[in-house]
């Protein structure tokens, strides 16, 4: 019997499925930071990405030797050498008959996109956008890409409590927001847990990103001109990839996932769909219907010239792995 392997290795977890031909999907492994630029070395990251595979393909009660093929969508998955990196030591590994690897914007391109053309922003811990002609031109922005979602998101809230609080700026809601948050009774008090010579850095930063959304969407000025200008900003970015593969202007799928994305308010995805409109004014945004893992295993399948169809989903829907699998 032969299995297909799709991978997600991102900057908070990995994600392994091991499926059947047919879709069906029989394992499901989870492991740590599998970015060869965010783990705490290359090697860590490898770890990661084999803890995860090996997981999903003890659960499935398959070997290495009976995948055919395999797709890891990688964050780190930048430069031709980290390119070459990655797939000599996947190989040295013997995961699949068939590897392939791609950068991590483009294994959540398929998982949103229909044909796997268009434009993702993948907009989570941090941020990937990608994009691939009807062609099968692709491009991804990697160290190219400024904004990071809900990272920079956080960033910016706490500069703007900083700023209100000294005055420079008008008052603003995400102050009480702000300290309440890290259960502090101050700004400064705020301020000295993230400058302090001595003692740990809140490891809950990135949960400001929902703060930021939660003021805009009930009319804080400083945050709703927080999260439109970085709407803005990712707009750019997806026109400049749009561009890069010759689909600028043209009625592309735009997809739209990652954690920031699925908050009830939609200021941040209106100000980058109207970015991206002002070039491409028949673009379609659309929400992912899968996970980024599942994209990968889409190409795992179509590498092995299985047609991602109806009879093909059929068999994946009913073993999609439960949500708390990619919670991060």
């Amino acid at each position: 019997m032969s299995y297909f392997l799709g991978v997600d290795a991102g900057n908070t977890k990995t994600i392994a499925l091991v499926a059947h031909r047919d879709g069906w999907i029989a394992g499901i492994g989870r492991g740590g930071c599998g970015d060869i630029y965010g783990a705490a070395s290359a090697d860590a990251a490898l770890a990661a990405l084999e803890h995860a595979v090996s997981a999903a393909l003890e659960r499935a009660g398959a070997t290495r030797e009976e995948l055919a093929a395999s797709v890891f969508s990688a964050a780190g998955a930048d430069w031709p050498e980290d390119f070459e990196f990655l797939s000599a030591s996947i190989e040295q590994r013997r995961f699949a008959q068939q590897i392939i690897v791609v950068n991590d914007a483009l294994g959540a391109l398929r998982a949103g996109s229909p044909d796997g053309t268009g434009v993702v922003i993948a907009c989570g811990t941090g941020t990937a956008i990608g994009a691939r002609s009807p062609a099968g031109l692709s491009w991804h922005t990697s160290h190219w890409q400024e904004p990071q979602c809900s990272r920079h998101l956080a960033d910016k809230t706490l500069r703007a409590v900083y700023r209100a609080e000294l005055g420079i700026d008008p008052p603003t809601s995400l102050t009480g927001r702000v300290v309440g948050f890290f259960d502090q009774r101050s700004v400064e008090d705020v301020l000295h847990l993230f400058t302090a010579r001595l003692g740990e850095r809140p490891a809950n930063r990135d949960g400001l990103a929902r703060v930021l959304l939660d003021e805009a969407s009930a009319g804080d000025r400083t945050a709703r001109r927080i999260v439109a200008d970085h709407g803005a900003a990712l707009g750019d970015y997806a026109l400049a990839a749009a561009r890069r593969v010759g689909i600028d202007g043209t009625s592309f799928p735009l997809i739209l996932t990652g954690g920031v994305f699925r908050h009830p308010s939609s200021l941040l995805t209106d100000a980058l769909v109207s970015r991206v409109r002002t070039t491409s004014p028949e673009v379609r945004p659309m929400q992912s219907r899968f996970e980024p893992a599942i994209g990968a295993l889409f190409l795992a399948f179509e590498s092995g010239d299985i047609p991602v169809d109806e009879s093909l989903l059929e068999h994946l829907l009913p073993t999609m792995p439960p949500a708390s699998l990619f919670a991060t």
